[in-house]
């Protein structure tokens, strides 16, 4: 992801948790809310119950992985917060990775049209 594409906020992420729509599945929970951006932006969130900071980096960085292969399904001018639960822990990289892209396909909301 590129810096201007990442909601840094608190305030921001605390208004698209909040106001706006959410799906989620074992592993993740993932709100969106329209922006006035051309372009989607994205935040990532993560409990401290999770683990430690190196253990919590690494699902972080597993997740941005996945969102830049498959930046293209989410729709522009609008807002993302992708929740990692902790049933993520003991996964493997394919399985994260498939658990996240069956969230994203399954709703059509999501897709560009």
């Amino acid at each position: 992801m590129k810096k201007y594409e990442v909601v840094k906020e608190k305030a921001d992420f605390n208004n698209i948790i909040k106001t706006g729509k959410f799906l989620k599945n074992n592993c993740f929970v993932i709100y969106s809310l329209p922006s006035m951006y051309n372009y989607p932006r994205f935040g990532i969130a993560i409990s401290t119950k999770f683990g430690k900071a190196h253990i919590r980096n690494y699902y972080k960085r597993i997740t941005r992985n996945i969102i830049d292969i498959n930046k293209n399904i989410f729709k522009n001018n609008q807002d993302y917060i992708i929740m990692i639960k902790r049933n993520c822990l003991n996964l493997k990289y394919n399985e994260i990775k498939s658990q996240f892209e069956e969230l994203i396909k399954e709703n059509n909301i999501w897709e560009k049209k």
